[in-house]
């Protein structure tokens, strides 16, 4: 596909989702409170469009950005090698065994439930958050307001930021708790925060739920508590008998548990979807993908053809699901019947084969298009998942990518 197609393509879905378009979305919650705008911040630009890019890092630290619309390409410094890459669709996390780099791409998307507003601005490096251990990072739906949790598990830290401080260019820790040392986590709850607690041995065992002085204002168990993800629904922690959906009624936690059916295979231990969508593809031992729809509650497992390594839930009209295979395969199932659709040939094989590489590996879903990141081979690949899970283009990063994140989202 040229690049004046997909422009063409963007322009035409715009139809229905350019700013204060409706989208049906029944159920989710109300817009957020007028207090927080609509994503705009000084220097920013409100677009037409969703400005989508490719951040790419290499084994370095160097990173980059492409213009998925241009082309164009914009240097943006270097960070400390990262071993992991996380990003809520605007800033991009950059973890090591002691801190994490955070980078904004300057552009974004605000979801305003019933309508989106695109931005972009200068794109910069923000700065850096010092902690122990290789951070876990939690973000919610909002990149300009509410908060992004960093845990560093060889501390037992847990750290809250403010997003607003953060879109102006400042790191803003709003919370820092010592829950003890744990593989554990924090994710942004309204202004406060929901953070994992130890057993004696160390274990994530439960839930904890603190006000924005860090107050305890709720909690629940949570054996083996990993992975979270913000849909429009609420916040998702797994757990392993299944997940709690936390929400709030005014300032008060409520605390939902869904377990999983009888006889269910291995627990999901992380979560991945389109952007606020309230379907979220679930991933545990790579036999198969769990899908959790958290607005009726409930749980499928679909059975791959083959291993996964990642997953992610498109929650389209077609009920998509992307997964990649420990073959390197690009994988389409349906949803709703748990069939394959498609599958490409197995483009990242090389990656996945190489330890240095694998763990870089990341798979992004958006409403037209999913990314995965060849790093042996130079490339990230855009497929189209709805046709037939067609290799759209493979795209050449300034930077090797061997970590990537899609912003503009």
């Amino acid at each position: 596909m040229t690049r004046l197609t997909r422009v063409a393509l963007l322009a035409a879905a715009l139809m229905t989702t350019t700013a204060c378009s409706a989208t049906s979305d029944a159920g989710a919650p109300a817009s957020p409170p007028a207090s927080k705008g609509h994503g705009a911040v000084a220097g920013a630009a409100e677009v037409a469009e969703p400005q989508l890019h490719v951040v790419s890092i290499d084994d370095r630290g160097a990173t980059s950005m492409l213009d998925l619309l241009t082309d164009e390409t914009t240097d943006l410094g270097s960070v400390t090698p990262p071993d992991s890459v996380t990003s809520d669709g605007r800033y991009v996390f950059a973890a090591d065994e002691t801190g994490v780099d955070v980078v904004d791409s300057g552009v974004w998307t605000w979801d305003h439930t019933d309508h989106f507003h695109y931005y972009r601005a200068a794109p910069r490096t923000v700065g850096r958050v010092d902690g122990e251990g290789r951070a876990t990072i939690s973000s919610g739906l909002l990149s300009t307001a509410d908060g992004t949790g960093v845990f560093f598990p060889d501390s037992g830290e847990a750290v809250l930021l403010d997003n607003a401080a953060l879109s102006r260019g400042r790191i803003d820790e709003t919370l820092r708790l010592d829950v003890g040392p744990h593989d554990g986590l924090v994710a942004p709850l309204g202004d406060g925060a929901v953070v994992s607690e130890p057993d004696a041995q160390g274990r994530p065992a439960g839930l904890r739920v603190v006000d924005a002085e860090g107050r305890t204002i709720g909690g629940t168990a949570c054996a083996r508590a990993s992975g979270t993800i913000t849909t429009r629904v609420g916040l998702v922690v797994g757990c392993a008998d299944g997940a709690v959906l936390a929400t709030l009624d005014g300032d008060e936690p409520v605390l939902e548990r869904i377990a999983y059916p009888d006889g269910a295979a291995a627990p999901a231990t992380s979560f991945a979807a389109r952007k606020g969508r309230p379907t979220v593809a679930g991933l545990g031992d790579g036999s198969g993908i769990w899908l959790l729809d958290t607005r009726e509650r409930s749980w499928q497992w679909i059975e791959t053809a083959s291993p996964v390594v990642a997953a992610a839930a498109a929650d389209d009209a077609d009920t998509h699901v992307v997964a990649l295979g420990e073959d390197g395969t690009v994988q389409v199932y349906d949803g709703t019947s748990g069939d394959q659709l498609a599958a490409t040939d197995p483009l990242l094989a090389s990656t996945l084969a190489d330890p240095q590489l694998a763990p870089g590996v990341t798979l992004t879903v958006d409403a037209q298009r999913a990314y995965v990141n060849a790093a042996a081979d130079g490339v990230v690949h855009e497929i189209d998942y709805a046709d037939g899970a067609r290799v759209a283009r493979s795209l050449r990063t300034p930077t090797r990518p061997a970590h990537v994140a899609e912003t503009g989202r």
